[in-house]
């Protein structure tokens, strides 16, 4: 039975180890980090086994997950590469930003592959894109497909787009729009519940509709603000304060904090 090992045990982790647990996954989970509170916490939620030691979990690796910070990555990796026998070792690196060249340089004898997995594989709803160094051979990389799209969807795509899709997919939103829409919606008058579940009825439900039914956006689109209408007076005043503008300036900005994280 194979062996997954991840390295940080902190909420990227705890989601995906929900999702495959969900998912009914087969196989050993271990997970390694230096706090001993949160592999407390992760052997509590979880059918896990933990282990402190970074050497003595790389060494029952099938398949690394590297889970920590981006800061934390050059580290982490030179302690890695530090370990016996790293040139048998798959490892997956989930730090937005840091790119494969960095990946290899420190961890030379590791075949290396890049994911970016959505929170939200905790119900095995997510959405992971994945890259890989071209040195791995056709095996792992249906290695790694398979392990992700146990959460979820997999998309494989050129490493030079992973920083815009990252910017892009994270649901963080639509939590933002979420909240955003809801306080406009009190502020007019509608107690919390009902602003709550009047803005997540026009995100969330629409968004399911429309993946549902096939039809195309800008159709949608049309049929729910039909001109005259209070949905296209609402859309054409956000238009006009700059909503386009704000939402490329958000995805830029993004964009701009990853590529500063592969710089240090």
């Amino acid at each position: 039975m194979s062996t997954t090992v991840f390295v940080g045990g902190g909420r990227i982790t705890s989601a995906l180890v929900a999702g495959i647990e969900l998912a009914g996954h087969q196989g050993t989970i271990v997970i390694h980090d230096r706090n001993p509170e949160k592999l407390r916490a992760l052997k509590r939620d979880f059918a896990i086994t933990v282990e402190p030691d970074l050497q003595s979990a790389v060494a029952m690796a099938n398949l690394l997950i590297l889970a920590v910070r981006p800061l934390a990555v050059a580290e982490t990796v030179d302690a890695i590469a530090r370990c016996p026998d790293v040139s048998r070792l798959l490892a997956v690196s989930l730090a937005a930003g840091i790119p494969l060249k960095k990946l290899r340089r420190r961890g030379s004898r590791i075949r290396w592959a890049r994911a970016l997995p959505s929170p939200i594989c905790r119900i095995g709803r997510g959405l992971t894109a994945v890259t890989f160094a071209r040195n791995l051979t056709s095996r792992d990389r249906k290695r790694v497909r398979n392990f992700f799209e146990q959460v979820g969807p997999v998309l494989e795509m050129p490493e030079n787009r992973m920083d815009a899709f990252n910017a892009a997919y994270s649901p963080a939103h639509g939590y933002h729009a979420l909240e955003i829409l809801a306080k406009a919606a009190q502020d007019n008058g509608l107690d919390a519940k009902m602003a709550m579940t009047a803005g997540a009825h026009a995100l969330a439900d629409a968004i399911f509709y429309w993946r549902e039914s096939g039809q195309k956006l800008s159709d949608l689109l049309h049929e729910a603000a039909t001109p005259g209408g209070t949905s296209a007076a609402t859309l054409a005043a956000m238009d006009a304060e700059g909503y386009r503008k704000v939402i490329e300036g958000g995805l830029a900005a993004g964009i701009r904090q990853a590529r500063a994280n592969a710089r240090r």
